[in-house]
């Protein structure tokens, strides 16, 4: 089993920052692909940032230039830096990561439990 858990959202005012942090754990062969998306009420899970195990990173374009996605392969971890946050950011944000386990051929997309972000105007 492999679990992400997801740390640093909360509220801020247009302009701010935040960061999100995810750290994946449990039986972990390699982890592949990690990224981050938002979901808004009424709308499908949307991609805002991604990056493979090598660092190459892809970005939904409203958010090029404010976000930066890294990661930590040491740490099984991924982070969100949100810069000059504005109210359409607003959504609860949920990590991804595909996971090759153990024993099982393939690769297994898994998701954390989702860190709600608010930006006021």
């Amino acid at each position: 089993q492999v679990h992400l858990v997801e740390s640093g959202g909360g509220s801020a005012q247009a302009g701010g920052s935040l960061r999100l942090s995810c750290v994946a754990s449990g039986n972990i062969l390699r982890i592949n692909d990690m990224g981050w998306y938002r979901q808004v009420p009424g709308k499908q899970r949307e991609l805002v940032a991604g990056i493979s195990r090598t660092g190459t990173t892809n970005y939904e374009v409203p958010v090029k230039g404010r976000f930066t996605i890294t990661r930590d392969n040491t740490k099984n971890a991924t982070y969100l830096q949100m810069n000059n946050l504005k109210p359409e950011d607003t959504g609860v944000y949920y990590c991804n990561a595909r996971v090759g386990v153990p024993s099982i051929p393939g690769n297994y997309d898994y998701w954390g439990q989702g860190t709600q972000v608010t930006v006021s105007s």
